[in-house]
């Protein structure tokens, strides 16, 4: 019996990757070093940065958009960096393998230099976590972390491997082959079918509503299950709101849509979700932010909820009726079952009202003509500039809020993907975007203290032809907390803009001083031509627009 020929660890590692279909990996040196070498030689572009947090949110962006793995590095000293980059996809439900270095089990315990337990910092932030101490192990785990990344939620893993940059490994001989599990190459490796009576219970109660709203989440977009939401919104005419994960579910012109539910949200939807009588959510964990604190429905209300992950049907709402399955495939079985409906007029004509009267509202601050730039208008610019094919990627915090209700996603053929929760993260996580999916635009919208975080990864951009566009809403500090900030001082003396104020930076002229594209919008006027030139440049682009100030989103809606 011919014994299987070895090949080092650091070509194990390299081949497993390319069987993955892995094209990126984003990390700073040093890890895994002579692997690197082997990656180039199989066409997986290295991508070093300027911080390990950066490297997790590109690996982020890049999973998001591919639905495949990303891959993200750190050596012993930076691991705690990349864990803490790691919050976001986890909050995601992002399927992203972040490998870090760790000093041999001699070397633990022993006051190392620049050693300390990385076990306890990722725990919280990933679903899989675990230590690659022999090079026995390597070909199980290795293969396990992205079973374990793409499978039913999925979700960032962790694998620290002996040696400070794992270089032991890399040098260890492995005698097993590499296998790739074909099934796991991306997200989602099996589709679930529901349960026929669960499916009953749904027809049941969707057909007996007088009043019912689908509300999509961000498990819509990760089962790649938008087209049957549409299907099942005009086969029943039922209105469809969207958690802002969820955002694009349905194209926002059409007549069913309602917005954005939640914190996040348009007032209109917010009102439709709390007077149905049965709401449907799909691929939507029901949290905080969807259910504006869980006002949006009311506890009591009936419930559908559709998910791959069983600790999520009736975890906020109990009087849920609950469908284990793949969102698309549920979708179908749905589908299938129930009858067309022409639906209740008077609801329907309630829903397209209360969006009607909202766009009356909103409209004049999205044309206004006023300077500094309104961010309404921005976002109204964006929306008429977005390519047919193209990905919008929005930070978090008043970005998020701008994108969410004042930003249509228009076609079913545009993507939107959004921080969970981390500032800074949508520059870089943009940069991910496009590795992930080269031929397509990709615009990037965050405001001046997102940006600062990670804006020297204009020079990653340059120096790797990712050609990203970035539109700046520079007000020139943090605008969402200033309410807040000025209620804390009240009649106290002292200078509360020390809180929220920056200094007057040109983010135009540094992306040119990078070698990279500049330009400074200061009139409504001049934002769509600049957005024009950015997507033209054979450059990364910074679009850098002076807005409003004292620019504030409404609070959200809630019933009383």
């Amino acid at each position: 019996m011919t014994e299987p020929k070895a090949i080092n660890g650091a070509r194990f590692i390299a081949e497993s990757f390319k069987g993955y279909g892995v094209t990126h990996v984003f990390f700073v040196d040093a890890m895994l070093r002579k692997a690197m070498v082997d990656l180039e030689e199989l066409g997986i572009r290295r991508v070093v940065t300027h911080s390990e947090k950066a490297a997790a949110y590109m690996a982020d962006g890049y999973a998001r958009i591919s639905g495949r793995a990303g891959v993200c590095m750190a050596q012993s000293v930076g691991a705690a960096n990349l864990a803490a980059g790691l919050q976001d996809a986890f909050l995601a439900s992002s399927p992203v393998i972040a490998l870090t270095g760790k000093k041999p089990p001699l070397w633990q315990y022993r006051n190392s230099y620049q050693e300390i337990n990385h076990w306890p910092m990722f725990e919280p932030v990933t679903k899989y976590n675990a230590d690659v101490v022999t090079p026995e192990q390597l070909p199980y785990l290795l293969r396990q972390a992205f079973r374990e990344a793409v499978s039913g939620k999925p979700g960032p893993v962790h694998l620290d491997m002996v040696g400070r940059e794992a270089r032991e490994l890399e040098i260890s001989p492995i005698l097993a082959g590499v296998t790739v599990d074909e099934h796991f190459v991306q997200t989602p490796p099996f589709r679930p079918a529901p349960d026929a009576d669960a499916v009953q219970d749904a027809v049941h109660a969707i057909a007996s509503a007088q009043r019912p709203i689908i509300v999509a989440g961000g498990g819509v977009r990760i089962s790649g299950a938008a087209a049957e939401i549409v299907a099942l919104a005009e086969k029943c005419q039922i209105p469809v709101a969207t958690s802002v994960d969820g955002k694009g579910s349905i194209p926002e012109t059409h007549p069913l849509s309602l917005g954005v539910v939640g914190n996040y949200s348009a007032w209109c939807a917010n009102k439709a979700v709390c007077e149905a009588d049965l709401v449907i959510y799909i691929g939507s964990a029901t949290g905080d932010q969807t259910t504006n604190s869980w006002k949006v429905p009311a506890i009591g209300t009936k419930i559908v909820q559709i998910d791959i992950d069983p600790a999520e049907l009736g975890r906020n709402y109990p009087n849920t009726i609950s469908v284990l399955g793949d969102a698309k495939i549920t979708l179908q079985h749905l589908l299938a079952a129930l009858e067309p409906a022409s639906g209740n007029a008077d609801w329907l004509a309630r829903t397209r009202q209360l969006v009607a009267d909202w766009l009356a509202e909103v409209n004049p601050l999205r044309f206004s003509a006023e300077t500094p730039i309104r961010p309404e208008r921005i976002c109204k610019e964006l929306t008429e500039a977005l390519p047919e094919n193209g990905i919008l990627v929005t930070d978090t915090g008043y970005s998020a809020i701008w994108a969410a209700t004042m930003l249509g996603i228009t076609q079913p053929t545009q993507t939107f993907i959004r921080a969970a929760g981390s500032l800074g993260w949508g520059f870089p996580a943009s940069l991910g975007a496009k590795c992930a999916a080269p031929d397509r635009p990709v615009i990037c919208f965050t405001g001046d203290g997102g940006f600062w975080y990670h804006f020297a990864e204009l020079e990653t951009a340059r120096r790797h032809n990712i050609h990203t566009v970035t539109v700046v809403n520079n007000n020139n500090g943090f605008s969402q907390g200033i309410e807040d900030v000025h209620k804390m001082y009240g009649d106290r003396p002292g200078d509360p803009t020390e809180l929220y104020r920056f200094e007057k930076i040109s983010f135009a002229q540094i992306a040119r001083d990078m070698g990279c594209f500049g330009i400074r919008v200061e009139t409504p006027a001049e934002i769509a031509p600049a957005i024009q030139q950015a997507l033209a440049a054979n450059a990364p682009a910074v679009v850098e627009v002076m807005t409003d100030f004292s620019a504030r989103v409404p609070p959200p809606w809630a019933p009383q």
